[in-house]
């Protein structure tokens, strides 16, 4: 049985996918007001597969399609089909695709009919969109961008130490073209696409600039670079002595030695705040070792394949501290921030404040197909460790946690600190108090170290 289930799953790129939409990573950065992808990968393939730096721009479209078809029969997690018989698309296309780009539709209707909205195909381009996400490799001038409600796209703000930065882009700067092309009426992704490009290669932006009743325009040449990603975004001490740490992603490999790293930093506090507002996943394996740095018994996860195969993942018994936590969640905490919230939860580790999770229980694999494009395929649903389904249901806050938000809320800006729908205030921080979700956390914390005054901080393992 252990054998047959590896043998299926080795495919060229297993990656195990939870994200709930499409970050706008820019590489210009990206604009987290809303959620955007729900990902759960394992990456232990990623090296071994020849296929993943191989791409066949010359194979057949039939052969690729047929792959596709077979790909979707041997993994997809309801073996029912979405109630049709699978068969009836083996041949449906025969003699009829001719150009790759007949085949990558036929895909896309084939998987369509499995009514998923998971199970998705990735052209080229936004397959490698996402394994520069997950390789933390990403190209372009280093800003976060948004579009306002006058469709404007402005800059949220620039990445420090990239060119952007260094040129002097300031946060609610405007920008109105990119290589002399004006932007109005262009989608926040059609920007985006423009301002990215080559490593090393340049392009030229007018920015606009409104100080009190003057507005200065100007034209700024950068040097596209390698951007870096973080996947904590905020690491800082709260008056009282208390830590936050706000996780923007479980994607970059790299999220785990991130998190490691604030940990130390804070590891002097007498308690911790996790903020996983609008972190909409990433890789099952940053999941669980960042879960195995605060567990010291119990199960992380559940995953239930097409056949009934139930799998456990239970801590490795070495947490690297017993500091107090609260984990602050919303509606935008999807995939990996709801198996490492279900997991502190239910194994008593630590409090939930803020709003119910988005709610997404389900499991993807990121497959690349052999001419470069790839097949997210839902291939297992996962419960919390007491066995909770919490697909379209969600995880609730811990009784008298509950901070529900109203639109007001964020208007005025009571919402989480870093969203500024506005568009206007680029300079708020966890400590401005204005945040009434981070409020309660800071409540809810205090009530927690003053129960366990007694907690320490157990020292950092080296990995």
């Amino acid at each position: 049985m252990e054998q047959r289930r590896v043998a299926r799953i080795g495919i060229p790129l297993v990656l195990c996918l939870l994200f709930f939409a499409v970050q706008c990573w820019l590489l210009t950065g990206g604009s987290k007001t809303q959620p955007a992808q729900i990902l759960i990968a394992d990456t232990s393939e990623l090296k071994a597969s020849p296929a993943l730096s191989e791409i066949n721009r010359n194979i057949p479209p039939q052969v690729l399609y047929a792959k596709a078809w077979k790909l979707l029969k041997d993994n997809f997690y309801e073996q029912g089909f979405n109630t049709q018989d699978w068969n009836r698309w083996e041949h449906h296309y025969d003699g009829k695709l001719k150009t790759s780009e007949d085949a990558h539709k036929a895909i896309e209707t084939m998987l369509a009919s499995l009514a998923d909205p998971y199970t998705r195909f990735l052209d080229r381009d936004s397959f490698d969109e996402e394994k520069s996400q997950i390789e933390a490799h990403l190209f372009g001038v280093g800003m976060q961008l948004g579009m306002n409600k006058e469709h404007k796209v402005v800059v949220i703000a620039p990445i420090e130490g990239t060119p952007a930065f260094n040129a002097g882009v300031h946060p609610g700067d405007e920008i109105l073209e990119v290589d002399a092309k004006p932007v109005k009426g262009q989608s926040l992704d059609q920007v985006v696409k423009q301002i990215r490009g080559e490593i090393n290669s340049i392009v030229s932006i007018t920015f606009l600039r409104k100080n009190d009743k003057r507005e200065d325009r100007r034209k700024i040449s950068l040097k596209r670079a390698e951007i870096p990603i973080k996947a904590v975004a905020s690491c800082e001490v709260l008056p009282g002595n208390l830590g936050y740490i706000r996780l923007d992603s479980f994607i970059s490999q790299k999220a785990n030695s991130e998190m490691r790293q604030a940990l130390k930093k804070l590891s002097n506090t007498d308690g911790l705040i996790i903020d996983l507002r609008n972190n909409p996943g990433g890789l099952l394996s940053n999941a669980i070792d960042i879960a195995n740095m605060f567990l010291d018994h119990g199960t992380i996860v559940s995953t239930i394949d097409s056949e009934g195969y139930k799998a456990k993942t239970e801590a490795q018994n070495s947490p690297i501290t017993k500091q107090p936590i609260v984990v602050l969640i919303n509606q935008g905490s999807a995939s990996a921030s709801e198996i490492l919230s279900g997991a502190l939860h239910d194994n008593e580790r630590a409090k939930l404040v803020g709003q119910k999770t988005f709610g997404k229980g389900l499991v993807q694999s990121i497959n690349k197909l052999d001419d470069g494009s790839g097949i997210n395929v839902t291939i297992a649903r996962y419960l919390t460790p007491n066995d909770v389904d919490i697909h379209k249901q969600g995880i609730s806050p811990d009784k008298d946690c509950e901070v529900v938000l109203k639109d007001d809320d964020f208007t005025k800006g009571r919402g989480p600190w870093w969203i500024d729908v506005t568009y206007s205030n680029f300079k708020r921080s966890p400590t401005d108090g204005k945040d009434v979700q981070l409020a309660k956390a800071v409540e809810v914390l205090k009530r927690e170290v003053s129960s366990q005054p007694n907690h320490k901080t157990v020292s950092l393992k080296k990995h």
